[in-house]
């Protein structure tokens, strides 16, 4: 069903990594100018498939498993972009001083991974209740 907690989640997850990178820069340089996802083909990778493991998993909202596996990929590949972000960061840094802030963009990946999280401990509720209820039968 859609209306479950987890779907919440998911959406919030879709509009992270979805709809903020476009609005949210990841850093700006020393002139003012501002670096989004979109400069790099890599962080264009990341986070369209992100944002596909998002809507495969709102949309296979029958079939609890499969949600599950999607959600923790899709936490394995925010953990990569992260890491990603990081380095990338540290990296600019510390060799060039032309990087003079990181933007709220860099933090997105971080957001939707703790919603992913509360979003598969939900699956995991729903799972436990329908076997429950077998046990019942």
């Amino acid at each position: 069903m859609l209306q479950r907690i987890q779907t919440v989640y998911l959406a919030i997850v879709f509009i992270l990594v979805g709809v903020l990178p476009f609005v949210f820069p990841l850093w700006k340089f020393e002139g003012g100018k501002e670096f989004y996802f979109m400069s790099e083909m890599l962080y264009q990778i990341l986070f369209g498939l992100s944002t596909a493991l998002t809507v495969l998993s709102i949309i296979s909202f029958k079939k609890r498993q499969q949600q599950f596996v999607f959600n923790r990929l899709n936490m394995i590949l925010n953990l990569i972009l992260l890491g990603l972000f990081v380095y990338r960061s540290l990296n600019l840094s510390g060799e060039t001083p032309v990087v003079s802030e990181k933007g709220i963009g860099m933090f997105l990946p971080i957001i939707s991974i703790v919603m992913l999280v509360l979003a598969n401990k939900a699956i995991k509720k729903d799972e436990d209740l329908v076997k429950s209820v077998d046990r019942l039968r």
